[in-house]
């Protein structure tokens, strides 16, 4: 397991450099461990060697993991970040403490009434659509102002910022244009009133970019966890 944690070292000194570059404090920029697909052994493994926040896609397996490590449940930070159907949301609005992946207001609705009251308010990003794909969700950036708007006056959510799934592409300068696109949305919709302090983006193939172009929080599986195996 000692992988794990030599992965994690190599990505923070990634995040340093890619920090460095932008000129920015690699303390404003948060490393999400996605482990979707991974077993709760990782999880537990990558939280010995100091990993607090994990991002999950599938309901049923995080649920699963969860429960695996309910021990640990006070001192792990739960990020859903996968395509999120209605009938979905209770078991999300009821065990994560963030949700990445909204796309519409009725997802949105739900999660807010489904939230228990005990729990605190669950921090939310809005997924934008940043390259257009048919294939991805997401809202399209041009109905972005008005969902964040709603979205924001929900009661038992927190609206913290912006997510997005940009394309793969190979070079930096590619890599940056889908990154930028939500940055300026980010600020806009700031500039018109709207709190936001997040923004999710940057994977484990253009983390340098997305900090250069200001994320916050960096979702990195691969580079952590090793290859995923969609067989089981």
């Amino acid at each position: 397991m000692s992988h794990i944690a030599d992965n994690l070292q190599a990505v923070h000194a990634r995040i340093e450099r890619a920090a460095q570059a932008a000129q920015r404090s690699p303390d404003s920029i948060r490393l999400l461990a996605v482990s979707k697909t991974f077993p709760a052994e990782d999880v537990r493994a990558a939280f010995a060697a100091g990993q607090r926040a994990f991002g999950e896609n599938y309901v049923q397996e995080s649920l699963a993991k969860i429960e695996a490590l309910a021990d640990l449940r006070t001192q792990l930070e739960w990020h859903f970040i996968g395509p999120l159907q209605s009938n979905k949301t209770r078991p999300v609005a009821e065990h994560f403490d963030w949700v990445h992946s909204v796309d519409r207001l009725k997802i949105a609705q739900r999660l807010s009434e489904q939230r228990p009251d005990a729990l605190p308010p669950l921090n939310v990003c809005l997924q934008v659509n940043v390259s257009g794909e048919a294939s991805k969700s997401g809202v399209a950036p041009a109905e972005a102002p008005a969902l964040a708007r709603a979205i924001a006056a929900l009661p038992r959510l927190r609206l913290r910022g912006l997510m997005s799934i940009p394309e793969p592409a190979d070079d930096l300068q590619a890599q940056r244009e889908p990154h930028r696109l939500l940055r300026a949305l980010f600020d806009a919709l700031r500039a018109d009133g709207i709190a936001l302090d997040t923004m999710s983006m940057g994977m484990s193939g253009d983390l340098e970019a997305a900090v250069l172009e200001g994320a916050t929080i960096v979702r990195i599986g691969t580079a952590i966890f090793g290859k995923r195996d969609y067989s089981h």
